[in-house]
């Protein structure tokens, strides 16, 4: 490897976190879609529907509409951002004021976006609790460090570059204690312990089965409008599952129809369910 190729570690490489986002990303919008529409022909016509540019529409709408999905969400997009910008030494080491600062807004920021985001959209206390917990998590990948428990690997770990260190000892060669010999105290290895578990089961267990309820639980992952649709001689007022706009009417998917059509004169639904969910059909 050359001599001056960046750091690599587990975090660069991808970890069980980025794995778990990436199928979750790809996986849970298409079952929400077939599941609400029925599946096969009728899904497929949706995501044609909805052009490309919409597809990201289904888990917006999936995220805005349940306030524990959204908090588990961004409480693990938090912590995996900031274990890969660690890896890749973006977070300030040392000793000094001024970098105890850095490092102090570094791992603040986002767990701060976070919660404001989540107070907006579902009150101060869904916003307190998902910015708590996120930095919770941030400070947990510090702690690892410190103990030794998150390694970094291949030109890193034999030149000495080091991805975080947050004022406490540094990590040896190798990623593991001081090379003078001090060890953490035994509480601190039991919080990163325990702190790699609580993540663990919030990424692999938590975020999996709560976007999966959610994307069969009968809801819409937009709006539900009542349009007039003319079909024809035929002319009704449907209920559409709202897919994009088009000058003054809707295109959408019409549940009364089951197709794809254009609505005009459209109302607003207050209740998003289109059917009942999976645990009780």
């Amino acid at each position: 490897m050359a001599e001056d190729a960046p750091p690599r570690s587990a975090d660069l490489k991808g970890g069980p976190g980025h794995t778990i986002l990436l199928a979750l990303l790809l996986a849970v919008p298409v079952v929400k879609v077939a599941y609400t529409v029925g599946g096969g022909g009728s899904a497929r016509d949706v995501f044609v529907g909805m052009e490309p540019a919409n597809w990201p529409d289904v888990l917006i709408g999936m995220v805005l509409t349940d306030p524990l999905l959204a908090s588990v969400l961004a409480v693990v997009v938090s912590r995996v951002v900031f274990a890969l910008f660690a890896a890749r030494g973006a977070i300030p080491r040392g000793g000094g004021l001024l970098r105890a600062l850095r490092r102090t807004a570094l791992t603040l920021v986002n767990p701060v976006a976070m919660g404001v985001a989540d107070a907006c959209f579902f009150g101060p206390w869904w916003g307190l609790g998902t910015g708590l917990a996120a930095y919770v998590l941030r400070k947990g990948v510090v702690v690892e460090y410190l103990t030794g428990r998150r390694r970094p690997h291949g030109h890193g770990a034999k030149s000495g570059a080091h991805p975080v260190a947050a004022g406490g000892p540094h990590p040896g060669p190798a990623g593991g204690p001081h090379h003078d010999g001090h060890r953490p105290p035994p509480w601190l290895r039991r919080a990163a312990a325990f702190e790699q578990w609580v993540a663990l089961g919030l990424t692999a267990v938590a975020l999996p089965v709560l976007a999966f309820v959610s994307a069969l639980d009968g809801r819409a992952w937009t709006s539900i409008v009542r349009c007039e649709v003319t079909d024809g001689a035929r002319a009704e007022r449907d209920r559409l599952i709202e897919l994009s706009r088009k000058g003054n009417g809707v295109v959408g998917w019409n549940l009364d129809a089951h197709e794809i059509s254009n609505g005009q004169g459209c109302t607003g639904e207050e209740s998003l369910y289109v059917r009942e969910p999976w645990w009780r059909s």
